[in-house]
This record gives structure tokens, C-alpha cells and sequence, in this order.
């Protein structure tokens, strides 16, 4: 599986190029951006998946700072600022992890709020 497989390679693109500088990565805009706002829970869940390097069912911080290069190889890391913002906005049970199983509602409450935006 491949996250082309969900979104457009053009979406990608144009995501990725929103948030080439430092400390501008916004997890809504990414997703709205690169088309996962409007995705189904089921493609959603798919995309978790690729994310998901390790395949432990959550995507842990070393996972989150290498989230952009999921998208496009070539892509920056994020900054420690971006990751813990995105961590707080994921990590539901502040276990300092993000998991789909129980967290669908919250994922999706997300994405819909991107879309909306």
C-alpha cells in the first residue's frame, strides 16, 4: 500500500510545499490541503497505517517527526515545536502516543474540522 493509493500525487505536492519552512506545519492544513479531510474513516484508517512505521497500532514521536517524508521522500522532518503540537493534538489519552483503535472519533473530528476551514 501506498499513500498514493489515497491521495493525489499533485495534493502531495502541494501540501508538502505549504509547509517547507520550519515551524509552519499545521496538522488541519496538511490534511485539508492534501486531501485527507475528506477521505472515509476506512481510507483514513489506511493512511494510519502507512504512518504507522513500526506497526505497533500507534504512531509514536520518532513516527511523527518523519510524517512529511511518508508523503514525499524528500521532505523535512518536523520540529520539535511541530511534533509536540501535533502530539497534543493527536494523543488523546496523553500516553505521548497516537492510536486509530478508539481514537476514530477523534481523528475524524479533525479531518472534519480541516475540511470545514
Amino acid at each position: 500500500m501506498a499513500i498514493t493509493d489515497f491521495l493525489a500525487a499533485s495534493d502531495i505536492t502541494l501540501a508538502i510545499n505549504a509547509c517547507k519552512v520550519k515551524d509552519s506545519f499545521s496538522p488541519k492544513t496538511f490534511f485539508k490541503t492534501v486531501g485527507l479531510s475528506k477521505k472515509t474513516p476506512t481510507e483514513v484508517e489506511s493512511v494510519f497505517t502507512i504512518l504507522d512505521q513500526d506497526k505497533s497500532g500507534f504512531i509514536e514521536q520518532d513516527e511523527l517527526q518523519l510524517f512529511l517524508q511518508n508523503f514525499s521522500k524528500g521532505a523535512r522532518q518536523l520540529t520539535t515545536t511541530e511534533t509536540r503540537g501535533f502530539m497534543l493534538e493527536g494523543d488523546a489519552d496523553g500516553d505521548g502516543k497516537i492510536g486509530w483503535e478508539g481514537k476514530k472519533e477523534k481523528w475524524c473530528n479533525i479531518l472534519l474540522n480541516a475540511h470545514k476551514k
